[in-house]
């Protein structure tokens, strides 16, 4: 059946490096991803399940992969080749126990909470992370029965989502989905766990000006996560959420997921100085602030946009990393200088919200069913289409689109190249 497999190849992912500076998503077919004839992994063990992938997102990670351009940080953390694909919405082919110790029967729908911490690698006692349900911190990705692999879609035991023969899941990583959720509400549910960790882990106040950088499917996400937990109280909502993005349609999603105001990238940090009734320094190209926001979420991760956000952030405010960095060069005078804090924001586990102890795909799951943010999904294709697939999510923004993803019901017969 039809499986994308992603090996260690590094003249391909040079090439890939090459062809992806004319644009993301444009050296899919020179990288060393290819469509093979594949077959759903063996089952590692006692807790694991078969699971049939319905849709399978690309997000920013996947495309920074196949652009060849992720960090040699994460060699250590992965294992090849590995079967892309970890936002998936599929079936269950038995039945199964949920992370929360419910049922799911057989071809029962589920998502998966891709990162494989201890729980799902059997070991045992728990990592001090894991034993306080921080799973998104687990210290043994590299370790136990099964081989390094930081989440599914980056492990060769596993599978990912970007295949139509399956993948295994261990019973600590699946959540039920609700009848009321469209397949395409699922397949959300994955980066808006992403996004209600990095919402939550900036402690926001009544008082804050809040400033969001990028607004593709991350950043829509975050804006989403922000407004949802102030309006259902597990959260302050803050004086203002002001975002900046590229393109007119993501403004205008920007604004209906709950933005005080969206605008041009290139005006955020002047609608910050006049929220703040700061003052411009200096006559650089990026517009530093004498004050500025209290908190800045990056959702885009690159040079340029840290940057940006530590010129645009006030002194002892706090810089939230959303967005996925490479290897970049920031100085970070700004940082030292005005005692910034900057706060990475990485997948998600267990939060602290009210009080209360709660899963983040629990949150996210019912979050997606209040928004039914399916309708940001702009794109599905069959695996067959991978080049063309991959290439839309590279350019989503131009092209008027938000989130692209696989549909693994379109095909199944492989066809090897």
């Amino acid at each position: 059946m039809n499986t994308l497999v992603f090996e260690r190849n590094l003249a391909r992912f040079a090439a890939a490096r090459v062809v992806s500076s004319f644009g993301s998503g444009r050296g899919a077919g020179v990288s060393p991803l290819r469509l093979v004839d594949g077959e759903a992994p063996e089952l590692p063990g006692e807790g694991w399940h078969r699971v049939q992938p319905i849709l399978s997102g690309i997000c920013g990670s996947d495309l920074s992969t196949l652009d060849g351009r992720s960090s040699r940080y994460f060699e250590a953390l992965v294992s090849f080749p590995f079967v892309p694909g970890h936002e998936i919405v599929g079936c269950v082919q038995d039945n199964a126990t949920s992370a929360s110790g419910e049922p799911i029967p057989a071809e029962g729908r589920v998502v998966i909470e891709p990162v494989l911490s201890c729980r799902a690698r059997r070991i045992s006692p728990l990592c001090p992370a894991c034993a306080e349900g921080l799973t998104g911190d687990c210290e043994r990705v590299a370790f136990g029965h099964i081989r390094p692999g930081l989440q599914t879609g980056f492990c060769a035991d596993t599978g990912g989502g970007w295949s139509a023969a399956g993948l295994v899941a261990h019973e600590s990583q699946l959540y039920a989905v609700p009848d009321e959720l469209t397949d395409q509400d699922a397949v959300t549910v994955e980066p808006l766990a992403c996004a209600l960790h990095a919402a939550l882990a900036a402690g926001l106040r009544e008082t804050d000006v809040v400033a969001v950088i990028g607004a593709g499917t991350l950043g829509l996400l975050t804006v989403a996560a922000i407004s949802y937990l102030g309006s259902t109280g597990r959260a302050a909502v803050p004086e203002a959420l002001l975002v900046g993005a590229r393109y007119a349609h993501q403004r205008k999603w920007a604004e209906e997921l709950g933005a005080t105001l969206a605008l041009d990238s290139t005006q955020l940090a002047r609608a910050v100085r006049r929220r703040r009734h700061t003052m411009a320094v200096g006559s650089e190209s990026v517009d530093r602030l004498s004050g500025g926001a209290d908190v800045v979420f990056d959702c885009v991760g690159s040079a340029d946009s840290i940057e940006q956000a530590l010129a645009m952030v006030r002194a002892r405010g706090r810089v939230v990393l959303v967005g996925m960095p490479g290897a970049i060069r920031v100085d970070l005078a700004p940082l030292w200088h005005r005692e910034v804090t900057l706060l990475g924001a990485y997948a998600y586990g267990t939060e602290r919200v009210a009080d209360a102890r709660v899963r983040t795909f629990d949150l996210a799951i019912e979050l997606a069913g209040a928004l039914h943010t399916g309708r940001l999904v702009s794109a599905t294709y069959p695996l067959d289409r991978f080049e063309e697939a991959v290439g839309h999510a590279g350019a989503a923004g131009r092209r008027g689109s938000v989130k692209v993803a696989f549909d693994l019901t379109q095909s199944t017969k492989g066809r090897p190249r």
